[in-house]
C-alpha cells in the first residue's frame, strides 16, 4: 500500500512539533494505467513530494482528510450543522485571478483575438507553450517538498455519459481533495471507467514547500507567483500558487469551461457558463432552460427559484455550467458536469434563496464566511435571521466583528461548497447521462439602466449577437475593484478556452446543422433601477413571471411585439397578478434612444478594439441592423 504522512503541527513555545500519522490507500500507483503512472512519475520528479497518495473517494478517506485539516487549523467544525466546516484563506487568496490565467497554444490567434494596436486585450491571456513551460518549470521545481502529492481521478458529468470527460488532478492541498470530492464524481469508480482511455492532465500546487522541520502556515499559498495555465493542444492544465477554489479545483472553470469549450468546438457541442432549470407549468408541461449570467449575478438564485406564480414548479439541474449537445433527433440536450454547488454566500438568505439555505445545512465546506459563537455561519444578507444579542461574530479574518461595523463580516466572494444531492429541489434527471432537452437559452447581467426586463431575439443569428453584446456590472468573483459596466460576452469573458472570434463562429455554425431544433434565445435583466436607485423588478420568486412569458413564447403564443432591441412582451401579456408591491412595467421596459445609441457605440468600439478584422460578418451585420433600428426611434 502507498503510505502518506499526515502532519499535525502543535505549537510548543516558539517551536513547532511535527507529529506524523499514517494514512494508507488501497490503490497502488503501480496498479494504475500506464499513462497515469507516467503522468504521476514525471511530476513527482518535478515537484518532489515526500509522499504520493491515490484517492479512492471513499467516505472513510474523506473523513481522514477532514480530520487532518481540522488538526492543522485549516478547517473549523461548525457544531450547529451536520458535517459542516469553515475554512479561512490567506487574505491575498480570495478570488479567481484573471490576470494570471493563460491559454497557451502554438498560434496566438487560436487562443485570443488580436486587439487593436495600442489597446489592451481583455478576452484572455496568451503565452507561447515553450515560454510558459520554462516559467512553470521553475515554479513547480521542488514545490511539494515537505508535502504529499494527492492523485485525484475525477469525472465531469455523470459517469458513463457520452458527454462526460475524465481528468486526473495532482495536488498538494487536502482542502482541494475534500472540495473536489464534493464538486466532481471522484475516486475508484472513475479509474474503473477510464481504464486505459485518455484523460485531462491537471497539476496543482499551493506553491509553498516546507523544509525539514519547518512549521507550516495557516493557509499555504504563493500569491506573487500565481499562474493558472491551460495547454489545450496537450489536454493539460497547470495551476500554481493559489488554494482558492476557482483557481485550484481544476475540474470546475479550468476543465468544465476553458478546456471543454475547445473540445466542444472540435466535437460539435457547447460548454457554457449557464445554469440548467426545469419548469413545469400548471398544466403539467415541463420544459428546460439554460441561463448564462456572469458570476455573482444570480445564477444560483434562479437555479433554485421558488415560483410565486400558483401551480408552477421549478427543479434544479445545475447552477453554473452546462455541456450541451444535439441528440440523434436534433434536440439540444444539456448535462451538469458538476456534482456540487460552489455558490457565493453573501446575499443568500431565506428570503432570496430558501432552497440554497436548506441545501447547505449539512455536508458543506464554507470558505471566508463569518462564524457565530454557537457554531453557525454569518454573512451579509443574514441580518434578519441573526439575533445579535445572543451570538457574537468572528469575521472571515478571524477577528471579532459587531453589527454595524464598517468592514464586512464575510468576504464578498465567500463561498459554500455543497453536494448537489443535498438540494431539495434537484430535478430527477439532474444526473441523467443523456441530459435534459433545452427549449430556451437566456442571457443576462446586472444592468441598472438601458436594458429591459426581458426581450426575445429575432432569430438565432440575432441571438448570437445578443450573447456577444452582454455587458454587466463587475462583481467580487474576480479581482476587479469597484462597480463598472464591463463587456462580458456570453458570460464567458473570463472562461474562453479559445479565441472569441472563433467562438462566435462556432455558435453561428450551429444554425447550418441539418435536422436540428434550435432553442429560442432571450435576454433578461432583473437589476434595472429607477431614477432614485431602487430596483424596478422584485426579482427572486417573481422571476417565474418572466419565465412564464418566455416559455409561452417557446410555445408560439402571439404575446410579443417587435422593438429595436428584440421582441418585447405585449402590454398586459406578462402575468403580474398577485405581486406584493406594484411594479412600474412601463419603466421596466422603457427603451431610450439616447441610451441605446450609446449602447451600440460601446459595442462597436468594443468589437473594433478587441476583434479588429476578426469579427464574423453576421455579427457585423447584426450590429448595423441594430443601429438602423435605433435611428428610426423617436426620442425618449
Amino acid at each position: 500500500m502507498m503510505r502518506v504522512a499526515s502532519r499535525l503541527s502543535c505549537l510548543v513555545g516558539n517551536k513547532s512539533l511535527q507529529i506524523r500519522r499514517s494514512l494508507t490507500s488501497d490503490i497502488k500507483v503501480g496498479s494504475l494505467a500506464p499513462a497515469i503512472q507516467k503522468f504521476i512519475n514525471e511530476n513527482t520528479r518535478l515537484c518532489r513530494p515526500d509522499n504520493v497518495y491515490v484517492c479512492d473517494g471513499s467516505e472513510k478517506e474523506n473523513q481522514a482528510f477532514v480530520n487532518r485539516l481540522i488538526r492543522d487549523g485549516r478547517l473549523t467544525k461548525l457544531e450547529k450543522y451536520e458535517n459542516c466546516y469553515l475554512a479561512r484563506t490567506d487574505p491575498a487568496d480570495v478570488a479567481r485571478v484573471e490576470s494570471k490565467t493563460y491559454v497557451c497554444t502554438e498560434r496566438k490567434e487560436d487562443a485570443v483575438p488580436t486587439a487593436r494596436t495600442g489597446v489592451e486585450g481583455t478576452l484572455g491571456n496568451w503565452k507561447a507553450p515553450g515560454v510558459m513551460d520554462e516559467e512553470l518549470g521553475h515554479k513547480f521545481h521542488g514545490c511539494m517538498t515537505g508535502r504529499t502529492m494527492y492523485v485525484i481521478p475525477f469525472c465531469m458529468g455523470p459517469i458513463g455519459s457520452p458527454l462526460s470527460k475524465i481528468g486526473v488532478q495532482l495536488t498538494d492541498s487536502e482542502y482541494v481533495v475534500a472540495s473536489m470530492r464534493i464538486m466532481t464524481r471522484m475516486g475508484k469508480r472513475v479509474l474503473d471507467t477510464l481504464g486505459n482511455g485518455e484523460f485531462i492532465k491537471c497539476l496543482h500546487s499551493v506553491g509553498h514547500p516546507l523544509a525539514s522541520g519547518e512549521a507550516d502556515v495557516h493557509w499555504p499559498c504563493n500569491p506573487s507567483k500565481v499562474a493558472i495555465v491551460h495547454f489545450p493542444e496537450r489536454n493539460e492544465i497547470k495551476s500554481f500558487g493559489s488554494g482558492y477554489g476557482g483557481n485550484s479545483l481544476l475540474g470546475k472553470k479550468c476543465v468544465a469551461l476553458r478546456i471543454a469549450s475547445i473540445l466542444g468546438k472540435k466535437e460539435g457541442w457547447l460548454a457554457e457558463h449557464t445554469l440548467i432549470l426545469g419548469l413545469t407549468n400548471p398544466q403539467g408541461v415541463k420544459k428546460y432552460v439554460v441561463a448564462a449570467f456572469p458570476s455573482a449575478c444570480g445564477k444560483t438564485n434562479l437555479a433554485m427559484i421558488k415560483p410565486t406564480l400558483p401551480g408552477w414548479k421549478a427543479e434544479c439541474v445545475g447552477d453554473d455550467i452546462a455541456w450541451m449537445k444535439f441528440d440523434s433527433k436534433g434536440r439540444l440536450r444539456a448535462i451538469n458536469p458538476e456534482a456540487g454547488f460552489f455558490g457565493v454566500a453573501p446575499g443568500t438568505s431565506s428570503k432570496t434563496n430558501s432552497i440554497a439555505m436548506a441545501t447547505i445545512l449539512k455536508d458543506t465546506i464554507f470558505t471566508n464566511v463569518a462564524e457565530t459563537s454557537d457554531g453557525g455561519v454569518y454573512w451579509e444578507g443574514l441580518e434578519k435571521e441573526t439575533d445579535f444579542t445572543k451570538v457574537s461574530i468572528t469575521d472571515w479574518k478571524g477577528k471579532p466583528w459587531t453589527y454595524g461595523s464598517k468592514t464586512d463580516a464575510a468576504h464578498p466572494n465567500s463561498r459554500f461548497c455543497v453536494p448537489a444531492r443535498n438540494c431539495p429541489a434537484m430535478d430527477s434527471h439532474w444526473d441523467d447521462p443523456e441530459g435534459v432537452p433545452i427549449d430556451a437559452i437566456l442571457f443576462g447581467g446586472r444592468r441598472p439602466t438601458t436594458i429591459p426586463l426581458v426581450y426575445e431575439s429575432f432569430n438565432w443569428r440575432h441571438g448570437v449577437f445578443v450573447g456577444a453584446s452582454m455587458r454587466s456590472e463587475s462583481t467580487a468573483a474576480a479581482e476587479h475593484q469597484g462597480k463598472q459596466i464591463m463587456h462580458d460576452p456570453f458570460a464567458m469573458r473570463p472562461f474562453f478556452g479559445y479565441s472569441f472570434a472563433q467562438y462566435l463562429g462556432h455558435w453561428l455554425s450551429l444554425e447550418c446543422k441539418p435536422g436540428i431544433q434550435l432553442p429560442k434565445i432571450f435576454h433578461v435583466n432583473w437589476f434595472r433601477k429607477s431614477w432614485d436607485g431602487q430596483f424596478l423588478w422584485p426579482g427572486f420568486g417573481d422571476n417565474s413571471r418572466v419565465l412564464d412569458w418566455i416559455l409561452r413564447r417557446c410555445d408560439g403564443e402571439d404575446i410579443a411585439v417587435p422593438s429595436p432591441i428584440g421582441w418585447l412582451p405585449k402590454p398586459g401579456s406578462m402575468n403580474i397578478s398577485g405581486l406584493k408591491d406594484p411594479v412600474d412595467m412601463e419603466a421596466a421596459f422603457k427603451l431610450c434612444k439616447d441610451e441605446l445609441k450609446a449602447e451600440a457605440l460601446s459595442l462597436e468600439k468594443y468589437f473594433n478594439d478587441q476583434l479588429p478584422g476578426q469579427l464574423p460578418l453576421p455579427i457585423k451585420e447584426e450590429l448595423q441592423a441594430f443601429k438602423k433600428r435605433i435611428a428610426s426611434m423617436s426620442c425618449c
